[in-house]
């Protein structure tokens, strides 16, 4: 559903994103993980159209994001790392205005939009304006916005920020139902124990490049490090350090 061909992204001599490769298929949540300035977002951003890539090609269910966007981004929901929103929308608005950026309107649009915000207990604040929400509405808010339209893809952006555990437990159920069905999730995390617990499958990025992609054995098999839980494979295939010695980092 998501293929990604040798796709690129260069801000002058920096190479944010290098070549990488990537198949994600129907009915998959898809873990995108690495470390700060991997390359996570902007490939994310890429998939999504708001960024063009320097080179490679982005495909969404077959359509060509560069060459076709407003076909390819019809299939697709995007849920950004902060949650911006013109503040003088209704929570309500928001919604619908979302839902007619891909020409849906009408009464399913108001019974889907009600069900999402009840979903993430904004039934009561759906007439308020969005300047008066907290930062962790806001976010249930725009994840609202990407279902609403009910696209084969969503590409998350750590989903996870801001929200409440009884919102973070309800997002997890969302999205496993959600693939249940046939559609697509692919997610960015800095929470490793949410990856391994809800990704069917996970690429880990370091700098630009993919340095291992698979099931939660294969990449086991991939760091050579027995049966370590995610955080040891991640640390050990992206070359970071768990943890200095902090004996010597504290007596300095």
């Amino acid at each position: 559903m998501i293929s990604l061909e040798r796709l690129t992204k260069k801000y002058g001599d920096f190479t944010a994103v290098d070549a990488i490769d990537l198949e994600v298929p129907p009915g998959q949540l898809f873990g995108f993980l690495g470390p700060n300035g991997a390359g996570k977002t902007t490939t994310l951003r890429m998939i999504a159209g708001i960024l063009r890539p320097t080179d490679g090609r982005i495909r969404i269910g077959g359509i060509d994001v560069v060459r076709q966007p407003n076909e390819a981004k019809a299939r697709l929901g995007f849920i950004p790392d902060r949650p911006f929103i013109y503040e003088k929308l209704t929570g309500m608005e928001f919604l619908r205005f979302v839902a007619g950026l891909y020409g849906q309107q009408g009464a399913q649009v108001e019974h889907r939009g009600r069900e999402l915000l009840a979903l993430f207990d904004l039934e009561d604040w759906r007439d308020e304006l969005v300047e008066s929400y907290s930062h962790g509405m806001r976010q249930k808010l725009i994840i609202s916005g990407a279902f609403v339209h009910r696209p084969a893809v969503i590409v998350v952006d750590e989903p996870m920020v801001g929200l409440d555990p009884k919102a973070a437990r309800t997002l997890k159920d969302l999205f496993r139902e959600y693939v249940r069905r046939g559609h697509t999730i692919m997610m960015s995390t800095h929470t490793l124990e949410v990856a391994q617990h809800l990704c069917d499958r996970i690429a880990i990025i370091r700098r630009g490049r993919i340095v291992a992609a698979g099931t939660m054995d294969e990449l086991r098999r991939h760091a050579e490090h027995g049966a370590e839980g995610l955080e040891d494979i991640f640390l050990r295939l992206t070359g970071e350090i768990a943890a200095r010695d902090l004996v010597e980092v504290l007596d300095a």
